[in-house]
């Protein structure tokens, strides 16, 4: 048992490496990531747990049947942001605990002194939402996005079909945000993701640990027979910038790094690919 355990580990650490090679990203030495009561992670390993997160993405494009079709674009999106959120935990298991409830906030909950204490307080509440939204030390959110593409129909105006599951959407993308139930949310690794050789692949990461309730629009709540379920507030434009002024990572290609760029009137990113 131990044997086929160790042997496991090293086919995972070979895949790793390879995917590491294959997906290069550009960091951003500078970024400063800091959580609640000043706790600081290091770019890298955000850059790391990136490379986790499309190992695992990339065992479950292998399966039998199509995974992704499967989930949607608004599902999987979600479950974009709970792979890295999982990938970060994985990468740091002493300090990041996932949120008991799926509802919770924030997805990975900081196990400082303070987080373990409050922790440890609630360990016979762990199945109500009340007490882990939000969790009272805090923790890190994750938000996921792939951006926004024109409709159908000014798709086929400019000669070419609306993206579909599996296809790169860089090429046409508009825009890009992010959503949350409240406005207080902070602590945010923003990701923006995209299908890379058909297999959904994290392009950037952003971090604020600064936002402020007016970083976010006003709550637009359900309406009575719609399509939406819950309240949302989508970011605004200055919250987006002040995003982008927090970027932590980007994909080494240029199609990515010069569309934040133009979005934010910077050119951060490119700067960055451009001095490797």
């Amino acid at each position: 048992m131990q044997i086929s355990f160790k042997f496991d580990l090293a086919v995972l650490e070979w895949k790793f490496r390879k995917l590491a090679k294959k997906f290069e990203y550009v960091t951003n030495p500078s970024a400063s990531i800091l959580g609640p009561r000043g706790y600081a992670l290091q770019p890298y390993e955000i850059e790391e747990s990136l490379h986790r997160t499309r190992v695992i993405i990339d065992k479950l494009a292998g399966f039998e049947v199509n995974v992704f079709e499967i989930l949607g674009m608004r599902n999987l999106s979600a479950f974009i942001g709970e792979v890295f959120a999982a990938s970060m935990i994985l990468e740091h298991p002493e300090l990041l605990r996932k949120n008991p409830h799926q509802d919770g906030y924030p997805d990975m909950l900081l196990m400082d002194d303070d987080g373990s204490s409050a922790w440890e307080a609630l360990s016979t509440r762990l199945r109500e939402k009340g007490p882990f939204s939000p969790f009272p030390t805090g923790g890190f959110e994750v938000k996921a996005t792939c951006g926004s593409v024109p409709t159908p129909a000014v798709c086929l105006k400019r000669g070419f079909d609306k993206p579909d599951i599996g296809d790169q959407r860089i090429q046409v993308a508009t825009g890009y945000d992010w959503k949350a139930h409240h406005r207080e949310t902070n602590h945010l690794f923003g990701i923006y993701w995209d299908f890379i050789e058909g297999c959904p692949t994290v392009a950037a990461v952003f971090y604020r640990g600064d936002l402020v309730e007016e970083d976010w629009g006003k709550i637009v709540q359900p309406k009575a027979g719609g399509g939406r379920t819950t309240s949302v507030s989508i970011m605004a434009r200055d919250g987006i910038k002040k995003m982008y002024e927090g970027w932590v990572t980007v994909v080494n290609d240029e199609s990515y790094a010069s569309f934040f760029d133009r979005r934010n009137k910077g050119d951060k990113m490119m700067s960055a690919i451009r001095q490797l």
